[in-house]
């Protein structure tokens, strides 16, 4: 779960990094989608899995941690509208996946939400939730709720 829990208080337990050995770390590897626009989306892990999500063109990446290097497991290319850059209100970012039972879900610029299976990538569903001509991400002052199994509006 991003930020820990449901407060997002960010607090891990875990000890492996602590004041004896935090001078000793180093570089392990790195990762670069090749977009050049705003990155504000945190990496989500689940499992051995990183997934990274980019500013448009909206590319998720899932990497593989238990590999050297983190080699790429697969990559999604929703295909966003590029009418939605001209529209996006504070430059063509995103804010990240999340993941339940099996899948990860987000948002693209063009206001579509995506469903896809963790594992493979492949798409489970893809429902626009509004309109680029009516703000960055169908900003409209209402909530919508989806079905996570079908994308349906519940």
């Amino acid at each position: 779960m991003p930020a820990h829990d449901y407060a997002a208080t960010r607090y891990s337990a875990q000890d492996q990094i602590n004041a004896g050995n935090v001078s000793t770390l180093k570089l392990d590897w790195t990762f670069s989608t090749g977009v050049l626009k705003g990155h504000e989306a945190a990496p989500l892990v689940v499992g051995a899995t990183m997934y990274i999500v980019t500013p448009y063109p909206n590319i998720l990446y899932a990497l593989d941690l238990r590999r050297p290097g983190g080699p790429l497991k697969w990559v999604y290319r929703p295909k966003p509208s590029a009418a939605a850059q001209g529209v996006a209100c504070c430059d063509v970012v995103n804010r990240g996946a999340a993941w339940a039972d099996g899948r990860i879900f987000y948002n693209t610029l063009d206001d579509h939400t995506v469903a896809l299976d963790a594992e493979t990538g492949k798409e489970l569903w893809k429902t626009q939730v509004g309109d680029i001509n009516h703000g960055e991400f169908g900003v409209r002052g209402w909530l919508a709720a989806l079905d996570a199994g079908s994308g349906r509006l519940v």
